[in-house]
């Protein structure tokens, strides 16, 4: 026991560096989708991320959006534990066939106008599960999808760009 003690003080803290400081593009990137989710939504956007059968490497980076390097609350983005309180829903994962009917309920649960989003390529096209006995694979061949965020997994950014892009497209569908 003393001889782990002392080889981790020798040894030290490693960690690895901390990804490189791009302020100026999450600035851009929180206030645009500020600016679209208010207009449209008259409030915050209100996201449900449902899993519906991932490895949880893109929950990861979905949690990472939360952390305060990039600390979305301040740009009106949260995450709700009811898809009767959420505008969008945020699927990671090849749909397995046990999510199935949790993922149409929760779909159904969410109030109109919705947007959805699959977010990994798991969620986007079925991933190296695809269809199977155990997989329903993408996300759209259960319920629509509006925006997919391909990755493997995605990054917080592109996650971010997804999430603009879903208000962008959702705003014209509603208008229309």
């Amino acid at each position: 026991m003393f001889r782990i003690l002392k080889q981790s003080l020798k040894t030290g803290v490693i960690t690895e560096a901390p990804p490189a400081a791009d302020d100026a593009e999450l600035e851009r990137l929180g206030i645009e989708l500020l600016r679209h989710a208010h207009p449209r939504l008259g409030r915050s956007l209100a996201i449900r991320q449902v899993d519906a059968g991932s490895c949880n490497g893109c929950e990861l980076e979905i949690h990472a959006l939360n952390n305060p390097y990039y600390d979305l609350e301040r740009f009106g983005l949260h995450f709700v534990a009811s898809p009767r309180h959420a505008d969008a829903l945020l699927v990671t994962g090849p749909v397995s066939r046990h999510m199935e009917t949790a993922l149409r309920r929760t779909w159904a649960a969410t109030p109109i106008p919705k947007l959805v989003i699959a977010a990994g390529t798991c969620a986007c096209d079925g991933g190296e599960f695809g269809v199977s006995y155990a997989s329903c694979g993408a996300v759209e061949n259960i319920i629509p999808v509006d925006v997919k965020i391909p990755g493997c997994p995605p990054a917080p950014f592109d996650l971010l760009r997804g999430l603009l892009a879903a208000l962008r497209t959702g705003a014209a569908a509603v208008a229309q």
